[in-house]
């Protein structure tokens, strides 16, 4: 009596091998990334700015929540196109300091940064 594995040698080795492994997590990702919604970011000392383009959306359509260093975007229910996006920054963000604006289907949020406070105490010389 003969017994054979049910799947071939070769492609059973392919999917766990690491090369195998990182094909298929290539394109899972190229498959989840939104097709034709661009965005931008630029950062200097104090600010970091997110550009994205959301043709077809109000400024009353979309939701921007920010926590400690968190940022989402997303579109709210019943908007023509759906926008969903997560940014976690190295540092936390000045919310009263922030603003959002969107202006002919570009939405541009510059987020202020928290700048560290210096806790150095001096130190009287006797």
């Amino acid at each position: 009596m003969f017994y054979a594995s049910a799947l071939p040698v070769m492609q059973h080795r392919h999917r766990f091998s690491p090369a195998g492994r990182s094909l298929e997590r290539f394109l899972a990702g190229a498959m989840q990334a939104p097709a034709g919604q661009a965005s931008t970011v630029d950062q200097d000392d104090k600010t970091v700015t997110l550009t994205f383009d959301v043709p077809g959306v109000t400024r009353e359509q979309l939701n921007i929540g920010i926590e400690g260093n968190v940022v989402r975007i997303q579109s709210r229910e019943g908007a023509p196109r759906q926008y969903r996006a997560a940014y976690e920054l190295p540092q936390d963000i000045d919310v009263a300091n922030s603003q959002a604006k969107l202006e002919n289907g570009v939405l541009t949020v510059t987020l202020a940064k928290v700048l560290p406070v210096s806790q150095v105490t001096e130190l009287a010389i006797n």
